[in-house]
């Protein structure tokens, strides 16, 4: 318990409540393991680190395995920025498969696409995907499949265990199209590779349907350098179904575990992303193939992230905490420890009206601790941390 008087820790509950519905819900809905492997001997092609060719076979680092080349020209001239964190790089090859059982899951897909046709303005400019490129970068990361050793990570519990299950998780979209503000010219090569995807497209019959390029990048934290790991490159073709249920708006709607409310979400981009994420997260057998063992520099951006440092996977990881659901009480809670200082969090307790939502849990009434409820899909978790000066 938190010392009242003159202790400087702060005791942080969480409160993660499970839809009972969860699991026959994701069955319903999930593509099967035999389909999707079935599915993933597709060829995905990978872009070199330097040039950014596309590449069917690619060279790796023979030191750390982790970086791509198309030929050991471009090898020795990434050698310079290589080198300086080559010997700190873990085995990564496992990215590769995990973005090529995403890019063969078609629910995942199907929602991907509605994102990226909601961010790459396609709605809005005809030309966009037939005379001219769109462009979709995918920013992947990994989470640990339970939210309570994410929490431990997040706020440096030292008791979280050293070998984490992890699971696939797309943190964001960056929308390339002609005309964005602040957008650069595509390379020749990449402009060279859509055009190739877009004949490609029209020769299989689909000349009234937009393609662009879809991008997978992962980026990992070492101690102290930022590194991109993988970046996969495909065809991203739009289909008329996509590009209604992106015209059409419908909501998602939602239901609350706890109080068993139902609630809408517009459907914008990021929702559709946080759908995603639900439909990962509730696949508890590893059904969709997107689960791994969590490297350390993984666990990496998730410590970044809560000691909130400037670093660009740590900050995309904090904007995707602040627009999902499931990190709300994370991020009250990070937001209290960091900005208050002990004797006004209890000066404000003190003060607070009877009726009034936990600053902890959001709870109403629960006095600041959270509490076992007594429903089997509730799960509690109370820990001390230590306060930041």
């Amino acid at each position: 318990m938190t010392d009242t008087n003159n202790s400087s820790t702060i005791l942080h509950a969480v409160i993660h409540v499970i839809d009972p519905e969860r699991e026959n819900t994701f069955r319903r809905l999930a593509a099967t393991s035999r389909f999707l492997k079935a599915q993933s001997r597709n060829k995905i092609l990978m872009k070199c680190t330097q040039c950014e060719t596309e590449m069917e076979k690619p060279r790796k680092c023979s030191k750390c395995r982790s970086v791509l080349y198309c030929s050991p020209e471009c090898q020795k001239k990434n050698w310079p920025t290589h080198k300086r964190i080559c010997h700190e790089v873990e085995d990564s090859s496992g990215v590769l498969k995990l973005v090529r059982m995403f890019s063969v899951n078609p629910l995942l897909m199907m929602y991907l696409k509605v994102a990226i046709v909601l961010d790459c303005n396609l709605l809005n400019n005809p030309r966009i995907g037939f005379e001219v490129p769109f462009v979709a970068s995918v920013d992947i990361g990994f989470e640990p499949s339970d939210i309570f050793d994410f929490v431990g990570l997040y706020f440096d519990d030292k008791i979280v265990r050293e070998k984490l299950q992890g699971m696939l998780q797309v943190n964001a979209v960056t929308p390339w199209y002609p005309g964005m503000q602040g957008g650069r010219p595509l390379t020749p090569q990449r402009l060279n590779q859509w055009r190739d995807i877009r004949a490609r497209h029209n020769a299989d019959g689909y000349t009234k349907d937009p393609v662009g390029l879809l991008d997978f990048s992962s980026e990992g934290l070492s101690r102290n350098n930022r590194r991109l790991t993988y970046a996969v490159s495909v065809g991203c073709h739009i289909s008329p179904v996509i590009l209604e249920m992106a015209m059409e708006h419908e909501p998602f709607v939602r239901v609350c575990p706890l109080a068993g409310t139902r609630f809408k979400q517009p459907k914008t981009a990021m929702t559709c992303l946080e759908y995603i994420n639900i439909h990962i997260r509730a696949d508890t057998q590893n059904q969709l193939r997107l689960r791994t063992e969590m490297t350390e520099q993984d666990k990496e951006i998730i410590l970044a992230a809560g000691r909130d440092e400037d670093e660009v996977p740590a900050r995309v990881l904090k904007e995707k905490m602040k627009r999902e659901i499931i990190y709300n009480n994370i991020v009250r809670q990070d937001k209290g420890a960091h900005s208050l200082d002990s004797e006004t969090q209890r000066a404000r307790r003190k003060n607070r009206p009877r009726r009034s939502p936990c600053p902890f849990c959001g709870t109403w009434a629960c006095k600041g601790l959270a509490a076992p409820i007594a429903q089997p899909n509730v799960r509690v978790c109370m820990w001390d941390c230590k306060k930041e000066e």
